[in-house]
């Protein structure tokens, strides 16, 4: 079993906060393919609705989509998952489990890249 920790979440500047500035930076989302090398993933933390955001340790941003009836905040803490033979996390084959309980499968990975 493999435990993927969660990251803390990136403190928002105070001064993106005041009126008539944009806040953040805007992200666009790439294909990146089916699978991801487990060794990669850096820590993950729980993105809005069904998204689960891994962090990777050559500093790429990952969405990771969870099937339907699952909630990311489920993952708040991490999750676990069983090691695989060729050493991959991948969409419709592995499952995650959080640590409150739920049992997961991954539908989509995109790629965040920062837009221009």
């Amino acid at each position: 079993t493999i435990r993927i920790s969660p990251r803390a979440p990136i403190e928002p500047n105070m001064l993106a906060e005041l009126p008539g500035r944009e806040i953040g930076p805007k992200f666009i989302e790439r294909k990146i393919g089916k699978c991801l090398p487990v060794a990669r993933i850096a820590g993950v933390q729980a993105g809005e609705g069904s998204r689960l955001i891994l962090y990777m340790r050559d500093q790429r941003i990952v969405s990771a989509e969870l099937e339907r009836a699952c909630r990311s905040r489920d993952f708040y803490s991490g999750f676990y998952l069983s090691r695989s033979d060729d050493g991959m996390l991948c969409i419709d084959r592995d499952t995650l489990l959080s640590r409150s309980g739920a049992n997961c499968k991954l539908t989509r990975f995109r790629q965040l890249v920062e837009a221009d």
